[in-house]
């Protein structure tokens, strides 16, 4: 990767300069960044990264040999408009946009691109992002190893169908709040019993990231290791019964098709809407 040239400035794309500068992937020198107006956030990148930042497209897109749109969705079509002129067959275009479809991209762009469409979560921010990757037929294979490396640097990158992205976000890209949801539960209840706050946080942090490392380390399914730990007529199966009579297994099933179906609908709209521009 000679040059990587970010369109859009918020929170994703912070995360990922810094998992590219911590990684060493790619010299600061040699990442541009761009936004529609916002000066003063495009100034704190800047001194914050010590990255190049602007609002020349020329100085911009010269040499670019990956470009990233990392601009929010309904943006999507103004910005297109902007840069269409300075994007090439020779460049991969990196997608970050929830929604957006490759096929838009191209219909946006007027030309047909090497394009991987990317769906990171807000993990990425502590380099530890579940990112699921589909790329079109024109990705070569030494672009498809560059956005491997590119994901690797804020955490897990797998490779999917375009298919699948719906259902990826479901499960993994809007994963963090259920965790974040679960965790709000076992405060409530450690406050209910008795604990004090910062010691309670310090315990289900603790508990979860053991859990999640032994799910990881494990040759045994989840349905194994609970039941390991699950003693007959003990607190844990308590606490399991207590779980089962009120669904909690089947709500969160529930829960991920819920946000998987709602992403296909979003997506929808939002690839109609913008193939009204």
């Amino acid at each position: 990767m000679k040059k990587l040239t970010i369109v859009g400035g918020g929170s994703m794309a912070e995360a990922l300069i810094s998992g590219i500068l911590e990684n060493g992937l790619i010299d600061r020198r040699n990442i541009w960044v761009t936004n529609h107006s916002n000066h003063k956030r495009l100034d704190y990148l800047k001194e914050r990264y010590g990255i190049n930042g602007s609002y020349d497209l020329n100085k911009l897109f010269e040499g670019a040999d990956i470009v990233m749109l990392a601009m929010k969705p309904k943006d999507a079509a103004t910005a297109m408009d902007k840069i269409r002129n300075y994007l090439t067959q020779q460049m991969l275009l990196v997608s970050v946009l929830a929604g957006v479809s490759m096929n838009t991209i191209e219909m946006l762009a007027g030309k047909h691109l090497a394009i991987a469409r990317a769906m990171p979560n807000t993990s990425a921010a502590v380099g530890k992002s579940a990112t699921a990757i589909a790329v079109n037929e024109r990705v070569s294979e030494s672009q498809l190893e560059a956005t491997r490396k590119l994901f690797q640097t804020v955490g897990l990158a797998a490779f999917v169908e375009e298919s699948q992205l719906d259902a990826v976000t479901g499960l993994s890209g809007s994963g963090p709040a259920y965790i974040y949801y679960l965790i709000e539960a076992m405060e409530n209840s450690a406050m209910e019993i008795g604990l004090e706050k910062e010691m309670a946080k310090e315990l289900i942090v603790q508990t979860l990231i053991g859990a999640a490392e032994m799910v990881k380390s494990s040759t045994k399914p989840p349905k194994e290791l609970r039941r390991e730990v699950t003693s007959p007529g003990g607190t844990t199966e308590a606490g399991v019964r207590i779980l089962e009579e009120n669904g909690v297994q089947q709500a969160f099933i529930s829960c991920i098709k819920a946000a998987a179906s709602q992403s296909k609908k979003m997506g929808d709209a939002l690839c109609t809407q913008l193939k009204v521009f």
